[in-house]
């Protein structure tokens, strides 16, 4: 594979072992995790307005519902704070 890779392309090593496209692809690494956190909202957004729901059709088991909704939404958080954690450890390189 990569005699093809150098056949069609000598030049592929040399921009490789080039400092600038690694830190560059760093920062578009770092920007693509940091996406992340979208997903995330709007996950979280969805349960907040679904419990909401919950709680205006059974409003006896507001107190389940709320600590259910507080313990998905904590473990849906954990996704974005990874992808800002890759986002820090991408862009210190």
């Amino acid at each position: 594979m990569f005699d093809l890779v150098n056949a069609f392309l000598p030049n592929v090593m040399e921009v490789v072992a080039n400092e600038f496209f690694r830190s560059g692809m760093a920062y578009i690494g770092a920007g693509i995790a940091v996406l992340t956190g979208f997903g995330t909202a709007i996950g979280q957004g969805i349960a907040a307005s679904k419990a909401v729901e919950a709680v205006g059709r059974q409003p006896e088991a507001a107190g389940k519902i709320t600590s259910t909704m507080l313990i998905g939404q904590a473990v849906a958080e954990t996704s974005a704070l990874y992808g800002l954690i890759i986002a820090f450890i991408l862009t210190g390189k």
